[in-house]
């Protein structure tokens, strides 16, 4: 597989226990040039990898993504586990862009995506460059038409940016959602995006017009807070009700600079951890989330690996989450 890069040992290490209490001790490392897929089974969580800061770099972001990945993993596997026994955890590595060739490296992940879901198994995504988004989602949509499946996918996107420019000049870190829409309207199907976080200081008036054109729900930085818990839910359960399955995309630049410094794009004016939980909790619980990412740590930012735990964090909460919501 080109542009690939085999999952990495060194990459899960933490404290030893015999009765194996930590998640680097129940991660399984699955070759992707070597191993097939039948072994995942379903509701099995796959960690894949997306090294890639090229769209980033076009988007004259710092550079430095291409890191993240690893870094969550190496935070990740440091972590207890609390999780089911018939719960299988995979890392399947990285999906890579050193040439430069961003389409490539997107078409590869978006396969190896759809790949994943036809195991029924859920996938976290880790970035790399939020780029990440245009390729996730155009794998869940080929999943869902090699089934037959004519599904409404919704898009949640926690983000300080619409990431909906313009791709006239090529793609780039900030365009994502923009070529996806531009894609349902040539298909004739739903464009559902509900982006969480926007900042004004962070979106050009034309990014905002682009917004309303392609009727992108919108709650904005000022009113993401627990004090206005109520007033997001509302929004959140609207836009729920209104699809058939769900693909959430984390940008970690949305959150303040004070839990998030190692980003391409970083500010002060971010959102705080605690509403970006409770907001999860009713994605996950709804039953309809198909597959997640966490984009734009930049570990060559970062102080004291605290962006890179809160990732960790983030995706220790949704797995267990995931395996609570299962059992039921």
């Amino acid at each position: 597989m080109e542009a690939y890069s085999k999952p990495k040992p060194e990459n899960w290490t933490g404290r030893k226990s015999d009765q194996k209490l930590y998640l680097h001790q129940k991660v399984q490392l699955l070759n992707l040039k070597k191993a097939s897929l039948e072994n995942i089974q379903e509701s099995d969580i796959v960690f894949l990898g997306y090294a890639c800061d090229e769209g980033v770099k076009r988007n004259q972001g710092r550079t430095g993504a291409h890191a993240g990945p690893n870094a969550i993993r190496i935070q990740l596997g440091k972590q207890p586990e609390h999780l089911s026994e018939t719960l299988n955890i995979f890392d399947a590595g990285n999906i890579e862009c050193s040439d430069g060739d961003l389409k490539k490296s997107q078409d590869i992940l978006a396969k190896t995506v759809q790949k994943l879901l036809a195991r029924n198994s859920f996938p976290i995504l880790l970035g790399g460059g939020h780029d990440i988004a245009y390729a996730h989602y155009k794998g869940i949509q080929e999943h869902l038409n090699a089934k037959g499946e004519k599904k409404t996918i919704g898009i949640i996107n926690f983000d300080a940016h619409f990431d909906l420019r313009s791709d006239e000049n090529g793609a780039n870190s900030g365009t994502p959602f923009y070529q996806i829409a531009k894609e349902c309207s040539a298909d004739h199907t739903v464009f559902k995006y509900l982006c969480l976080g926007i900042r004004k200081d962070a979106n050009s008036k034309i990014l905002f017009e682009t917004a309303e054109e392609h009727e992108v729900t919108i709650v904005e930085n000022e009113h993401f807070s627990m004090h206005y818990l109520a007033h997001n839910l509302k929004h959140l359960q609207h836009f729920i009700k209104a699809v058939d399955v769900l693909y959430t995309t984390i940008d970690l630049d949305g959150f303040s600079s004070a839990y998030a410094p190692g980003v391409s794009a970083p500010s002060p004016m971010g959102f705080a951890p605690d509403i970006v939980l409770e907001v999860l909790k009713i994605i996950i619980d709804s039953n309809k989330l198909i597959s997640l990412d966490i984009a734009e740590l930049n570990p060559s930012f970062d102080v004291d690996n605290q962006t890179a735990k809160l990732a960790a964090g983030l995706i220790h909460f949704i797995m267990h989450r995931l395996d609570y919501s299962n059992q039921d």
